[in-house]
């Protein structure tokens, strides 16, 4: 029997790179207050750590992302043009702080501003508050503390609400439901608001009204319209009609009329004793004489007058 000498096998070999391993670099952070920044992993060869800055040394302060502007963050950048530039008008006319501050709202809050928009003449007083700020300046208190402030809350669900209930009564009284009578329910709520809104500037423009969120308040009266529009619909619903549904919305006309002649008034004809500061740091006074004075009454009073219109073409469904 022969024998055949072992062998051993070959020693196993691992591959070796040839290309030197990459190292993906971390996203860039603020800088400390040391002034360094944290590494994931230790810096590829001949790559210098960020150096700290020396005011000694006369150059200019590192570039903080964190403090940068709204405008200077990286989405921003990325943005098309087009779309920089809309964000940056609506920016400019509806500024985010004055915004938070109309959405400043409560479930108290919404449940008595619908009961003060539906039985108005019930309502007293009808002056907004103010606040100091830490600056010793005075500003109006946000809606949650004061049930006389203008909101965009209200409007917004007012509006929303309505274009469903538009729907709702396609679908059970009307020709059919359709996703068309949704737009075109939108549409007919936009034009309205930017037709009231657009009188209340032009009037304010002729009188020489100014205001620090003026034009965020108007957007807020001309939407709470559709608070009433909403009840007469709903009248509808439960069998209203004729002579009664013609009441019913006479009603919540007035109702509004008689809304938006009290709480414009701390838009067209402010308090004296207030003093608003804007954010630009000038005053807002309110001293007029008494021919300027009857000119701003008749204007409310034709601000207040003109929601029948506005109402009337709100209510006007398709029917069968």
């Amino acid at each position: 029997m022969s024998h055949y000498p072992s062998q051993s096998p070959p020693p196993l070999r691992h591959p070796v790179p040839t290309h030197p391993a990459y190292i993906p670099e971390p996203p860039s952070t603020p800088s400390s207050p040391q002034g360094y920044r944290k590494f994931s992993s230790s810096p590829a060869l001949g790559q210098q750590p960020p150096q700290g800055h020396n005011p000694a040394a006369g150059g200019a302060p590192p570039y903080v992302p964190a403090y940068a502007g709204a405008f200077q963050a990286p989405s921003y950048n990325h943005m098309p043009p087009q779309q920089q530039g809309g964000q940056y008008a609506f920016g400019v006319i509806f500024p985010s702080t004055t915004v938070k501050h109309h959405f400043n709202v409560s479930n108290s809050y919404v449940m008595h501003k619908i009961k003060l928009e539906l039985f108005p003449w019930l309502h007293k007083p009808w002056a907004r508050r103010t606040r100091r700020t830490e600056h010793e300046q005075h500003e109006w208190q946000p809606p949650r503390p004061d049930i006389n402030s203008p909101d965009l809350y209200i409007p917004a669900m007012a509006i929303v609400t309505y274009i469903l209930l538009t729907g709702l009564h396609a679908g059970l009284s009307g020709p059919g439901f359709c996703p068309q009578i949704l737009g075109e329910s939108a549409s007919r709520a936009t034009l309205v608001v930017l037709f009231d809104f657009l009188f209340v500037k032009l009037g304010c423009y002729i009188l020489n009204i100014q205001g620090s969120s003026q034009f965020v308040d108007v957007s807020g009266y001309s939407g709470y319209k559709f608070v009433g529009v909403i009840f007469a619909i709903a009248a509808s619903f439960v069998g209203i009609g004729g002579a009664l549904w013609t009441v019913v919305f006479v009603y919540v006309f007035l109702a509004n009329a008689f809304f938006l002649l009290r709480s414009l008034r701390s838009v067209v004809l402010p308090d004296p004793s207030n003093s608003i500061s804007s954010s630009s740091g000038a005053t807002t006074t309110a001293t007029v004489n008494p021919a300027q004075r009857r000119r701003k009454i008749t204007f409310l009073f034709l601000e207040a007058v003109s929601q029948i219109v506005y109402m009337a073409a709100l209510v006007r469904l398709p029917t069968a």
